[in-house]
């Protein structure tokens, strides 16, 4: 082989073992490693079913397994609307994302276990995609501005021309103020870029046991986060419990005895913190893209 052509057959395999996976697959392992991390405060794992009655880890993993072959859609779909404004894809992606909401309830028997991981991988997976028909470098800033400007309208539209709550996160929103998954979406997962990212690759000192860093993640978006879940079982105490809660852990030191502890008196509240979960995944995700 002459010598240019291995130079350059060099550099591609450089330039492809740099580039992260497919975002559709990342997607889904993100979901399918929330899911498993273990122990999660109030959360479905491998230990218990958390402050949930109608889902478990098998019933989670089913829903997996029924979204994930979506992801890729949402790619495409982005990709075809490379030519529109961003205003104008949220739109056009939301009947794939109603069908992909159906697999999910249909998986499950009716319920809601993946309806926050659609929204916020769809958008990411669709971001991506339209991306890349633009010719711009996916990175974590890029994706990120990407679904802030597909939502950009999306509290105008859906909360706050809203008069009568039909959902809770309307009820919410009429309240409290709160904007809930459509917000951190708003505004590009603000929580997820401001408190998690920054600090991805030191987040624990417990070396590379990448379950702890994912942990303590967690916790730092529980303390942060203001997850409109808790708030819908708990009212705002029920929110500031777990708040306070995470940020005494994450300021004294914890360890998984900690957690489970945590997880029982969560479990006694029937507090749940799914938002951060959600977000838990989203960090996955953009934590496998270049800043």
């Amino acid at each position: 082989m002459p010598i240019s052509a291995q130079n350059n057959l060099e550099r591609f395999c450089i330039a492809a073992v740099d580039q992260p996976p497919a975002i559709e697959l990342l997607a889904a392992s993100a979901l399918r490693e929330e899911v498993l991390l273990t122990p999660k405060p109030g959360l479905v794992d491998s230990e218990n079913t958390g402050a949930h009655r109608d889902m478990d880890l098998p019933l989670f993993m089913c829903s997996i397994d029924a979204i994930a072959p979506w992801f890729g859609r949402f790619v495409s779909l982005g990709h075809q609307c490379a030519r529109l404004a961003p205003t104008r894809v949220l739109m056009e992606i939301r009947p794939a994302g109603l069908a992909c909401e159906q697999a999910m309830f249909t998986a499950t028997g009716g319920v809601n276990t993946h309806k926050g991981g659609i929204f916020s991988m769809g958008l990411l997976c669709t971001a991506a995609g339209y991306l890349s028909g633009r010719g711009i470098t996916l990175t974590r800033q890029t994706l990120c501005d990407t679904v802030a400007a597909f939502c950009a309208a999306l509290i105008r539209t859906e909360l706050a021309g809203c008069r009568r709550a039909s959902t809770v996160g309307e009820q919410l929103y009429l309240r409290y103020g709160m904007t809930g998954a459509r917000g951190e979406a708003a505004g590009g997962f603000a929580t997820v870029r401001r408190h998690v990212l920054p600090v991805w690759d030191r987040l624990t000192p417990r070396g590379d046991d990448r379950q702890a860093r994912l942990l303590h993640g967690l916790l730092i978006l529980m303390a942060h986060n203001p997850d409109t879940n808790l708030v819908a079982r708990g009212g705002m105490d029920g929110l500031v419990y777990v708040q306070t809660y995470a940020r005494r852990l994450l300021s004294d030191g914890w360890n998984d005895a900690q957690l489970r502890q945590m997880d029982r008196l969560l479990v006694a509240r029937n507090l749940s913190p799914g938002g951060s979960a959600d977000l838990l995944a989203v960090a996955c995700v953009l934590a496998q893209f270049p800043q």
